[in-house]
């Protein structure tokens, strides 16, 4: 078994009006998340974002527009999942990036990972998500459209 790299990103995708592309993981219906995913052996952390972004929604960014927030969150791998790691591994650091774009679209997900998705407003989707870092990512979302002026 190859065991996954405790390392991975958080993608939040949103459009200028701070609408949040959200995605229902299909192993845990109900399990609202952005984009994540974790990291492959060699990848730099915007190309692990680049691939989680078209594997889950089909949506093809360049390493330009993808913005790396610089924030790292260390937590706990919840146990029903640290079968995915190398015995012994608890806690994976998840790197923030973000991607914003013209308008809300259509996805296509990866079946197996996800079964539905949807846009929200920004606290909207910051109170649906399971994940205390998703949660806080979102709701940074106001500040940092200001300032980059958009």
């Amino acid at each position: 078994m190859i065991h996954k790299i405790p390392v991975s990103v958080l993608v939040v995708v949103h459009t200028a009006d701070l609408q949040v592309l959200l995605l229902e993981r299909a192993d845990r219906p109900g399990f609202w998340q952005s984009v994540t995913g974790s990291q492959d052996p060699g990848e730099t952390l915007v190309r692990t974002a680049q691939r989680e972004l078209a594997e889950e929604t089909g949506i093809a960014a360049d390493p330009e527009q993808l913005i790396n927030w610089n924030r790292q969150n260390c937590f706990e791998i919840y146990p029903h999942w640290r079968d995915r790691y190398a015995p012994g591994v608890t806690h994976n650091t998840e790197h923030v990036f973000g991607l914003t774009l013209p308008a809300a679209q259509d996805v296509l997900l990866a079946p197996r990972e996800h079964v539905a998705w949807r846009w929200l407003p920004w606290r909207e989707a910051a109170d649906r998500v399971f994940s205390w870092s998703n949660a806080e990512a979102i709701r940074e979302l106001p500040q940092r459209i200001a300032k980059l002026g958009r």
